[in-house]
């Protein structure tokens, strides 16, 4: 506060000295000047002291930890009243205002979001605690009623704290659907949503560029969430879409509705003019909103759509790939997409359609590979090696959507093998080292995955990866120095030589930072090659040490 005080004071004298006789400025610069220095010579020297107060809370609050003393429930209630948070919706609010805050902002974006959102999630908890019916008021208003006729509280979770990683890190509260964007990070759906639809291209936490606005459900966590309930007593979340599914029927209007029906006609024309012109407003009727999307595959076009997957039309070929990639946005269509029998046409379009065409059908692999059984049928139908060739061949965009792909099916054990055997790690390795491409992330999270199968380890070795990855763990981004490490962990426990390559290339001392500084991963795999790398040089020193008396003792002999 004494700061802004200091710099308002020198912002005025600066301006009060400027002398307009000397300069050649129109009469309205010198009135918004004056103007100016009117706002500031009132703003001089006046300190508002409840601005002081708010700031001095505010430091205390995040110095330490609030405990049920009566004057940190004074300071709390003080901040409460000040910023005027007393509703969650206000919370949530000042949530989304602090991450656009912060990436407007320098410094460590991801550091800031941190001590931000750990203050308002100190502010969340003592307003649950003082008001433990605070989110029904507004739930009585918006949810729906569940089969009981009740409408869902947050109120008996009040009694339980809930694990950080199960918090939505914009609005603070259980996430009830978690999804995953490109950057790795997880929120609420409907949050993210939000925050997408305001325009913004980044992760709200790490303020990294997002490369795709898809979402992925975090399936895992969301299981995590439930058991987490469970074992607390507490009724586990219910997913907002699955009641949206349900109603979907009745989102669209009937003229809506007419027209999808009239273009699925077309579609069975016969005509190819238009069934292009029926599969191209499909699609773009289906990228519009989740209710399109729903109504679309209700009205039967999904098997439509599969039988032109192989006409010889490529325009239609691309329109119809395009428009099943954005049905398989909703959850629901996913299975339909499927059980239509689309993947050996969305291969044959991988194979052999327009680049464009090529494209959509990797990132419409990829939406559909996030249901675990489904990396199976995708990796049997042959689309592993028109992957790897997309992802050499293509252009930035395909190269791209190849590699969300593989990364995905790869995560299914027998699906490692078919990547290494189609010859996916020259390509990572080129990407890695190529500049231009901007892949480093990509290539090294796929090989992360196929370190840990025997043919991608060996065939990692044999594309002299050693020099790279010391270099990424010296040099790259937290994200990319623990892939590297966990791509050299695997490598040095099947070959000592890879071990001994590291150690001449001065890889203790990168690692010794990674394991202090690192993420939590990075230490692991940092701590497992150092201790790995301790060991080989004491056996190496004992082998040292007793070669000499061997060779001795056979002098003697």
């Amino acid at each position: 506060m004494g700061k802004f005080q200091e710099v308002t004071a020198e912002v005025e004298q600066a301006l009060s000295a400027i002398s307009f006789e000397k300069l050649d400025i129109s009469d309205e610069v010198k009135e918004q000047v004056e103007l100016v220095l009117a706002q500031f010579s009132r703003a001089k020297g006046r300190a508002d002291a409840s601005d002081v107060e708010l700031y001095d809370d505010l430091i205390s609050l995040h110095n330490k930890n609030v405990d049920t003393a009566a004057k940190d429930l004074e300071l709390l209630s003080r901040l409460v009243e000040k910023l005027e948070l007393g509703g969650i919706a206000d919370l949530t609010q000042e949530s989304l205002a602090l991450h656009e805050m912060v990436g407007a902002t320098g410094g460590d974006p991801e550091e800031s979001i941190e001590k931000m959102s750990m203050l308002l999630k100190k502010v969340k908890d003592f307003v649950q605690t003082v008001n433990p019916d605070i989110d029904s008021t507004a739930s009585e208003k918006s949810a729906p009623t569940s089969s009981s006729g009740k409408a869902p509280t947050e109120g008996n979770q009040k009694n339980h704290i809930i694990p950080d990683d199960f918090r939505c890190p914009i609005s603070l509260e259980l996430m009830n659907d978690p999804v995953i964007v490109s950057t790795g990070q997880t929120y609420e759906r409907s949050c993210i949503e939000k925050w997408l639809e305001q325009g913004h291209g980044t992760c709200p936490k790490t303020q990294q560029t997002l490369t795709s606005t898809a979402l992925t459900p975090n399936y895992v966590l969301r299981s995590l969430i439930a058991q987490w309930c469970e074992a607390n007593g507490l009724e586990p979340p219910k997913r907002p879409s699955t009641s949206r599914a349900t109603k979907s029927g009745s989102a669209c209007s009937p003229a809506e509705r007419s027209k999808i029906g009239a273009l699925l006609c077309k579609l069975t024309s016969g005509n190819p003019e238009d069934q292009r012109n029926a599969a191209g407003e499909i699609r773009l009727l289906a990228k519009r909103n989740a209710d399109n999307r729903v109504a679309i595959a209700e009205a039967g076009a999904i098997p439509l759509l599969v039988q032109l997957l192989s006409t010889p039309d490529s325009r239609t070929q691309e329109h119809a790939v395009t428009a099943l990639l954005n049905l398989s946005i909703c959850e629901e269509n996913k299975g339909s997409i499927i059980s239509s029998g689309a993947v050996p046409g969305i291969v044959h379009v991988l194979k052999k359609g327009s680049m464009e065409a090529r494209e959509n059908s990797a990132a419409t692999l990829f939406s559909l590979s996030v249901v675990d059984e489904n990396k199976v049928m995708i990796g049997a139908s042959g689309a592993i090696p028109p992957l790897v060739t997309l992802l050499s061949e293509g252009t930035q965009r395909g190269k791209k959507d190849a590699a969300t792909a593989l990364f995905n099916l790869c995560i299914y054990q027998g699906n490692k093998g078919k990547a290494v055997r189609a010859g996916v790690i020259p390509i990572l390795m080129r990407l890695l080292t190529d500049p231009q491409i901007s892949m480093v992330d990509e290539s090294l999270a796929i090989l992360a995955i196929l370190s840990s199968h025997s043919e991608g380890k060996v065939a990692i070795g044999a594309a002299e990866a050693v020099p790279v990855l010391v270099d990424v763990i010296g040099n790259g981004s937290p994200r990319n120095k623990e892939n590297a490490a966990a791509v050299l962990v695997h490598l040095c426990s099947g070959d000592p030589k890879h071990l001994v390559n590291a150690q001449e290339l001065g890889v203790m001392g990168p690692l010794v930072d990674l394991a202090q500084n690192g993420t939590e991963r990075g230490k692991r795999k940092a701590g497992q090659l150092l201790e790995r790398m301790n060991r080989f040089i004491e056996t190496q020193k004992l082998a040292q040490k007793h070669a000499p008396s061997s060779a001795h003792a056979a002098d003697n002999i």
